[in-house]
């Protein structure tokens, strides 16, 4: 661990229902290269020797994670979900505080149960740039296609091309992202105070930190292999990311 840098947590934010994937259960928990997609996403996290421990925020009551009896290469505590993700990943500081004796100023990953190939060059690389950063750093991509903007067309509601955005500078927010606990706790009470609706934990943090006159997060290039997976065929591309991996070619 960088000397002075403060310890580094994990928290996977796997409280929702996942209604877009279409399935009976959560797809948190759905079955990916012979695991639950969630302990991949935990995996990812614990694969780095820096990482004490990573809190997984569940769906309030559901039992299905205490009954898998799934093991990792560090320590695995548990709380519940919000009523969105801010305010899920609100509770899982908070229970790292409480459970955990995690620090103000410590740092915390907070990952998505729905990004399970993770690489670990990705995730080392995040930490170094995150322990050199005053306000924190995420995994992001240069997005290389062509931008549409849509819009409605007419009379059949399709969507047709409104306009080509230019891509110059954009670059597509991938998780894990890194911040101190109590900036990252601070900068989703003010947002959720605000109603806005932040998409990920860094829109909060950015604003937060620029009216303080901190600079922005950092951006950390990772592969694009570090898919989400909304519907049911993003299972199958992330089996063959995985399984490229286990055989050596990723």
């Amino acid at each position: 661990m960088t000397r002075g840098a403060g310890p580094v947590w994990g928290l996977v934010a796997a409280a929702g229902a996942g209604l877009r994937f279409g399935a009976d259960t959560p797809k948190q928990f759905a079955p990916l290269a012979g695991r639950p997609m969630l302990a991949h996403a935990i995996g990812g996290l614990a694969s780095d020797g820096r990482v004490r421990a990573v809190m997984v925020v569940l769906p309030p009551g559901d039992p299905t994670f205490r009954r898998l009896g799934l093991r990792f290469g560090c320590d695995v505590l548990l709380a519940e979900g919000g009523e969105d993700r801010s305010g899920s990943v609100a509770n899982g500081l908070a229970r790292l505080a409480a459970a955990a004796g995690a620090a103000p100023g410590d740092w915390v990953l907070v990952h998505d149960a729905a990004r399970p190939c993770l690489h670990p060059e990705d995730l080392a690389a995040l930490i170094d740039a995150g322990l050199g950063h005053p306000t924190g750093a995420l995994l992001a991509s240069p997005v290389r296609d062509t931008l549409k903007r849509a819009r409605a067309g007419a009379g059949n509601g399709e969507a047709v091309v409104d306009a080509t955005v230019s891509r110059d500078r954009m670059w597509r927010a991938l998780t894990p992202q890194m911040f101190r606990l109590a900036d990252l706790a601070a900068a989703l009470s003010e947002a959720a105070g605000r109603g806005a609706a932040v998409t990920d934990d860094a829109e909060a943090v950015e604003g937060w930190a620029a009216r303080r006159g901190r600079p922005p997060p950092r951006l950390v290039e990772a592969r694009y292999e570090n898919l989400k997976v909304t519907a049911p065929g993003d299972l199958d591309a992330a089996g063959r990311v995985l399984a490229a991996r286990a055989g050596g070619r990723g």
